[in-house]
């Protein structure tokens, strides 16, 4: 069973889309990461499959990086850094895929830096007896494949599994003076990879915190790693 947050290597590639920096394990991989898809044969593709202009010897056909599809230059001209497939530089994507992975990106330069900073809350296991409550400070593992609590309490909580994770829901605490919702914490169900269990723990925002900014924003984050995670899993076929 692999839960070492610690575990794992890098090595370098080459396929015919690039170069890309990947887990040497790939039960090591990000969660995140997405699998390098097919290309369309050149032998299937005599037109491009977005403006349907013929190919020729002055007219060539590009392959987008993140689709596979293939497509004429004018088609397929962004170069757009794609690190949900791990490559070292910017790639050439068509005109959807480019916007797809424009905002994704927002992610990784923004969102996954909170992450990997982590963030105060008050942790909880609902399903033990006790339910006791301490503080906490949650992130990401440095694979992006655990959550982590570093406590100061005697009860020291093992890493989540990103993968494992079968729920994950906004706690509330009802609205402010605008009327509108405001996030208290995060409500996470995970399976444990051995006895299948499904364990349920809550992060809450302390009301003495000094950065709830902070908390909100991992909040955020978690939420939109998850969505990450469900997307690549399907991308990979499990």
């Amino acid at each position: 069973m692999a839960t070492n947050p610690n575990q794992g290597g890098k090595k370098l590639v080459r396929s015919k889309s690039g170069l890309r920096m990947v887990a040497a394990n790939s039960a090591f991989r990000s969660p995140f990461e997405l699998e390098e898809p097919p290309w369309v044969p050149d032998s299937e593709c005599s037109q491009c499959m977005s403006c349907n202009a013929k190919f020729d010897f002055v007219k060539r056909k590009h392959h987008c990086r993140r689709c596979g599809k293939c497509y004429c230059d004018k088609c397929c001209q962004h170069k757009v850094a794609l690190p949900r497939l791990c490559f070292l530089d910017p790639v050439r994507l068509c005109y959807d895929c480019a916007v797809i992975t424009q905002k994704e990106n927002e992610f990784y330069d923004k969102q996954l830096k909170v992450l990997l900073h982590g963030a105060a809350f008050q942790l909880s296991c609902p399903d033990d007896m006790e339910n006791l409550s301490e503080p906490c400070l949650c992130k990401l593992s440095a694979d992006h494949r655990f959550l982590l609590f570093d406590s100061a309490g005697h009860a020291k909580h093992s890493p989540v599994e990103l993968e494992q994770v079968v729920a994950i829901q906004i706690l509330t605490a009802g609205e402010d003076s605008q009327g509108n919702i405001v996030a208290n914490g995060l409500s996470i169900k995970h399976k444990e990879r051995e006895s299948g269990e499904i364990r349920h723990l809550q992060l809450v925002i302390s009301a003495t915190t000094d950065n709830r900014k902070q908390s909100l924003a991992f909040v955020g984050a978690v939420q939109k790693g998850v969505k990450f995670m469900y997307e690549a899993k399907e991308s990979r076929g499990l």
